[in-house]
This record gives C-alpha cells, structure tokens and sequence, in this order.
C-alpha cells in the first residue's frame, strides 16, 4: 500500500509543471511577437514620414533650382546681349585698321535695349489705357460700338492681335505681319503686289468668335495718330488732285456735287474743305466711312476691346520696339525695315502732314470745323489729343 501511495503523489505535480511551462512559453512567445509588429509598424510609419519628407524636400530643391536657373538665363541674356553691343562697337571703332570688304545694307541700324526707354514707354502705355477707359466711361461709350473683327490681323503662332487703322503707321505693321507670314524679305522688296493683299492671303480676316479667342492669348494692340493729322494724310494721298486712281471716280463725285461751278477740265480734284464738306453729309446721313478717314472709335472701338497696349505714331518706333520685345520677336522684325521703302513704310512723311496743317486747315470757316469735330472729337479726347488750336488757325485767317 505504501508503495502504491508513494507513486501516486510522485506522479502528480510532475504533470502540472509540464503543463505551466508550455503555456508560459506560448505566453512568451505571443508577447515577442506583438512587441515585433509593433516595432515592424513603427518603422514602416517612419520611413513613410521620412519618404514624404524627403519628397517635398526634392520637389522645394528643384523649384528653387528652376527659379535660380530662370534668373541666370535672364543675366545671361541679358550679360550677351551687352557684350554683344560692346563686341559690335569695337569692331566698328576699328574698322580703320582691318581692311576687311564690307557688304552693303538696306536695313535700319540694330536697335538697342535701354531700361530707361522701356521704363518711359511702359508709363506711357498705362496712362493711355487709364485716360481712354476714363473717357470711354465719361462719355457713355463703353459697349456702344461692337467690335469690328474684319479689320484684324491676328497671328496666334506669334501671339498678336492688331487692328488696322489705316494713315496710323499701318504699312510699316503690314509689313511686319507679312515677315510672321513667312514671306522672303527680298521678296517684300520686289514685288508689286499690295502689302494688304499679301497679309491677308496669310491671315484671313477673323470671325467675332476668332477674334474673342484670340484676344484673350494675345498681345492686343491699336497704333492712333492725331485724328486731323491723320485726315489730312487721307485727303492728299487718296482724293488730292486726282493721284489715286482708285478713289478718282469719288473725288470726282465731290467736285461735281460740292463745287458750285465745276470746270469740265479740272485736273487739281476736290479742295480740301469740299472734301470735309462731302465727309460732313456723309455722316449726317448716317452712311458708313472709308476705311482711311473712319473715326478709330467706331472702326476699331477701344472702348468695346481691352486693348493690351495703345501705341502711338508720334512715338512709333519707341511703341514700336517695345511690342515687338514684348512678344518675344526681336530677331523676327527687329532690324528688318529696307531703307529704301522707310519713308513709306514708317510713316516718316508725318512730319509734312503736321508743317501742312495750317495751310489746309486755313481753308476752312467755325461752322465747317463744328461740324467735322462732331465726327471726329471722340478720338481727340480717347487719345489725348488737343483740337483747340485748329480754332486758333481759323481765327489767324
């Protein structure tokens, strides 16, 4: 019996033990491996956050490094174009001593970047803006006017939008959308073709909603001239003396309906004030005006389009320049005038339009002038303008 008891007790915690220490294992084990995915976990988020980090520090690098890159090509550019001009000069001022032959030009001397003029140029264009959209408001002209799309050329390659005032430097900017057009500048020089007919056969005249569209990528812009200044310029290169032969049947409309006794040999055409005389009925009638002697306020109207830049043709080739620089075309129309057609081309017979004006303007009485300003005062003050001294030369006479 002892023996049998003795076994029994021996037997028994024996069984426990095993049992305690295999739960107590597991135990272990399940813990280890929690503190593991904890740690897995926890290193899997901290690689994320640096992963994120280290992006956006990347990404901030190679902003930074554009940004920095943009401001060297700009000195660059602008560092070559200098050393250019110096380079130029002291080839010219050593021109004596190398013998070298050289080819002779048509073109106008190379125009030169001067902050100066820019800065002027940049005032001049926003005070124009201001003082137009003001006048335009003053007036009750805004939206009066639809927007007159047939007169455009537009160039979307070249992001420009101008409308056509003719006797306002418009030859000159003919020729220039005839070079974005692709033409050859030998070949501009030589042909007999109109310049209008050639620019249109390579940029069609745009519908109200191509106009729209354009309007908004372009560089828009108007050349304005002195409204008289401008009229006078009209009178004697289109209806004078009969020397354009397209408008000969008109000026001798004038003459037979406005001159009280009509030679039947008179070669000198219609004078001046039966020109303004004919311009005066026209309107009253309410009929619509010659492209050359439209008012700008109705034919391309500054006050139904935000024009981008107003330019003038007393400070052509300063406004001029600056358009071209602004949309990038130095090296297209820069430099590229022949001199050989720049009187016709720029427009430098502007000076004798305005040495002339007192000898036509003379010609005329108050009433007639009333009249003629009815039509064309809005432009005089759109543009800023005097008229005052045409009452002055009526007075002198």
């Amino acid at each position: 019996m002892k023996s049998i008891s003795i076994i029994t007790i021996n037997k028994t915690p024996k069984k426990t033990m095993n049992q305690g220490g295999s739960r107590g294992k597991r135990s272990v084990l399940k813990r280890r491996l929690i503190v593991c995915l904890k740690v897995i976990l926890a290193i899997t988020v901290f690689s994320l956050y640096v992963a994120v980090l280290l992006r956006e520090s990347l990404q901030a690098m190679e902003e930074g490094k554009a940004r920095m890159t943009s401001r060297i090509a700009k000195t660059s550019h602008r560092t070559a174009k200098i050393l250019i001009h110096h380079t130029l000069k002291s080839t010219t001022n050593h021109s004596v001593a190398i013998s070298h032959p050289t080819k002779p030009t048509t073109l106008n001397p190379i125009y030169e970047y001067s902050e100066e003029v820019n800065a002027a140029a940049e005032k001049d264009f926003a005070a124009r803006k201001n003082h137009l959209w003001d006048t335009c408001i003053r007036r009750g002209m805004v939206g009066v006017y639809p927007p007159n799309a047939w007169e455009f050329f537009i160039s979307p390659g070249h992001g420009l939008a101008w409308c056509n005032v003719f006797k306002a430097a418009s030859s000159s900017w003919m020729y220039y959308f005839n070079i974005l057009g692709g033409y050859n500048l030998a070949y501009l020089q030589r042909t007999k073709t109109s310049p209008l007919e050639l620019a249109r056969q390579r940029f069609p005249r745009p519908t109200l909603p191509e106009l729209a569209d354009s309007l908004a990528n372009s560089i828009s812009f108007l050349i304005v001239r002195e409204p008289f200044e401008r009229l006078l310029s009209a009178y004697r290169n289109k209806i004078e003396g009969f020397r354009n032969k397209y408008y000969k049947i008109l000026a001798e409309q004038i003459v037979k309906k406005y001159r009280k006794t009509p030679k039947t040999k008179d070669s000198s055409g219609p004078t001046f004030k039966e020109f303004l005389t004919y311009l005066i009925h026209h309107y009253k009638s309410g009929n619509r005006f010659d492209e050359h002697w439209s008012p700008i306020y109705s034919f391309c109207t500054p006050c139904s389009i935000n024009y981008t830049l107003i330019a003038k043709v007393e400070t052509f080739q300063r406004d001029t320049e600056y358009i071209i620089r602004q949309a990038g075309l130095e090296s297209l129309l820069l430099n590229k005038l022949p001199n050989k057609k720049i009187r016709a081309i720029s427009n430098r017979s502007t000076s004798d339009t305005r040495h002339l004006i007192p000898k036509y303007f003379g010609q005329i009485d108050a009433q007639t002038l009333d009249q003629i300003l009815e039509i064309y005062e809005p432009d005089f003050e759109l543009f800023g303008y005097n008229f005052t001294k045409y009452y002055e030369l009526i007075d002198q006479n």
